[in-house]
């Protein structure tokens, strides 16, 4: 099955902007038949950490951005939801459903995402026991979501850090549903920076490989062309540019870990 990709900057800053990254995941479908790519952005982003953060432009124009980017690429795309009234809505333009972490366990909210009939993506809150993503999926099954998805984005670790514990990866995982690994928001360092999140960048790839290695179905990168002039999320985007690269490592890393081992050679006499 092919490897999941979903990428894109974190708020949608512009049609420019959405349209530049979504150019390269173009290139990236054409160039590798192994991976599945799908647009991502978010018209608003509900949890900044300052009432003076930039969250996006909103529903309607947000969404006439994403159906702009699915017409003239032909790639899927994929946006939150925040409010339960906002799921039939976007499931207009979107292909696949997103629910914020810190809004992963709220019913209405799943029960209507799961209503649109789309695939729906809950990443896993930074509080929740990876084990307890049994409830998300059950909810979402008993409102007839047929195709689950499931994030992983890092535990909070104290005060203003994340940590990865990839057990979760394989502890997320459960009959028809699909794991992601969140590459980007796992390197945040939530409001770090006088009122704005941080992030370690220099992380993001190191951690993606793990993942990979581990045997997730997808992946989840925020890059932007310039991420350190970024809108939201800058600190832990993925340069575009660098982009093309890390999925070559990635590719590479899956197809060996899939590679049977050599039978272990019979015991002398």
């Amino acid at each position: 099955m092919p490897l999941l990709l979903i990428a894109g900057p974190c708020a949608i800053e512009s049609p420019e902007v959405c349209r530049q990254v979504a150019d390269v995941l173009v290139g990236l479908q054409a160039a590798h038949p192994d991976l599945s790519v799908v647009f991502k952005s978010s018209f608003d982003k509900a949890n900044r950490t300052a009432i003076d953060s930039y969250r996006g432009g909103g529903l309607e124009w947000g969404l006439d951005v994403l159906a702009g980017v699915k017409g003239a690429t032909g790639l899927p795309v994929i946006t939150d939801v925040h409010e339960p009234a906002q799921a039939a809505v976007v499931a207009e333009v979107a292909d696949y459903l997103q629910v914020p972490a810190f809004l992963c366990r709220q019913t209405d909210l799943l029960l209507a995402a799961a209503a649109t009939g789309k695939p729906v993506l809950v990443k896993k809150g930074q509080f929740l026991d990876p084990a307890n993503t049994r409830y998300i999926t059950a909810k979402l099954r008993s409102g007839g979501c047929t195709d689950i998805l499931l994030g992983e984005r890092g535990a909070t670790f104290g005060y203003g850090d994340l940590v990865v514990d990839f057990r979760s990866l394989v502890v997320m995982r459960e009959p028809g549903v699909r794991v992601v690994y969140d590459a980007t928001h796992s390197v945040q360092k939530p409001g770090a920076m006088n009122g704005r999140s941080g992030g370690a960048r220099d992380f993001v790839v190191p951690l993606a490989r793990a993942a990979v290695a581990v045997g997730v179905d997808g992946l989840f990168f925020e890059t932007h062309p310039d991420p350190d002039q970024a809108l939201s999320d800058g600190p832990n985007s993925l340069r575009l540019a660098d982009l093309p690269g890390v999925i070559e490592q990635l590719l590479a890393i899956r197809a060996a870990a899939a590679t049977e081992p050599a039978p272990a050679p019979a015991p002398g006499p």
